[in-house]
């Protein structure tokens, strides 16, 4: 059986029981080195042989899968923060099913949920922003061309972009094309909860100057919008006036 199971942003405490549970009777772990904090495979089974995707290619990673499900072994491909969110899974579950191998998902904690936490921040805010913009830079992935920055950023809502610190220069001048201007707040953070996580506040008009004074240059989500410091109304779900199943106002 193969597990996909989400790791976390980073921190070892911040992987779900499931997960952790998972990790705990796997005979194989294929784990994102590049990416996935390496203090999780303490979780794993001493006998656990351990291999780093960074190191491998697709078809290498299925065969490690498919050779081990044939033995009767478990194994957990542990990939960082969620699985959903730019983890190349879904090419790894295709290939899986024409192999007829069974395989399940174990959702994990997104870094963009971890760097919220961090910055104690809330994306929605009434009066504010209600929609929140998870995407990415074009870079050596294109991105459909409905979807490129310079488009999303006429709606001027949250966003958080991923595997974009190394792209800040084409970042700010796509986002300023839209509804953002060179004083809309924005963060950079890099390794959200890790312990050795850098948060850097200031403005999209110096968004590539922050991330090299402070030598980020990857593995940093950048959020940006008004949510970071704009003014917003109190929620009418708590107000006083505002009746519902629970209570009468």
């Amino acid at each position: 059986m193969i597990w996909f199971v989400g790791a976390g942003p980073g921190a070892k405490d911040l992987i779900t029981v499931r997960g952790q549970e998972r990790l705990q009777k796997a005979d194989i772990v294929i784990y994102t080195g590049s990416l996935v904090n390496p203090a999780l495979l303490e979780h794993a089974p001493a006998a656990c042989r351990v291999y780093n995707s960074a190191e491998m290619t697709l078809e290498e990673v299925i065969a490690v899968m498919r050779q081990g499900d044939a033995d009767g072994q478990e194994i957990v491909r542990l990939h960082t923060g969620d699985p959903c969110l730019y983890g190349a899974v879904r090419e790894q579950m295709d290939a899986l099913e024409a192999l007829g191998i069974a395989y399940a998902v174990c959702p994990g904690v997104s870094s963009f949920c971890g760097a919220a936490a961090s910055l104690r921040a809330e994306y929605t805010l009434p009066g504010l922003t209600q929609s929140v913009i998870i995407t990415r830079a074009a870079g050596m992935t294109a991105v459909p061309e409905r979807e490129r920055l310079s488009a999303l950023a006429q709606h001027g809502a949250t966003m958080i972009l991923f595997l974009s610190a190394g792209l800040l220069e084409t970042v700010k001048s796509e986002l300023l094309q839209g509804a953002y201007t060179e004083t809309t707040p924005c963060a950079l953070v890099y390794k959200a909860t890790w312990e050795d996580e850098k948060i850097v506040r200031g403005t999209l008009g110096r968004l590539p100057e922050m991330a090299q004074e402070h030598g980020i240059r990857k593995t940093a989500l950048v959020l940006v919008g008004e949510f970071l410091d704009g003014a917003y109304e109190l929620s009418r779900l708590y107000a006083p006036d505002f009746s519902t199943e629970y209570r009468k106002a």
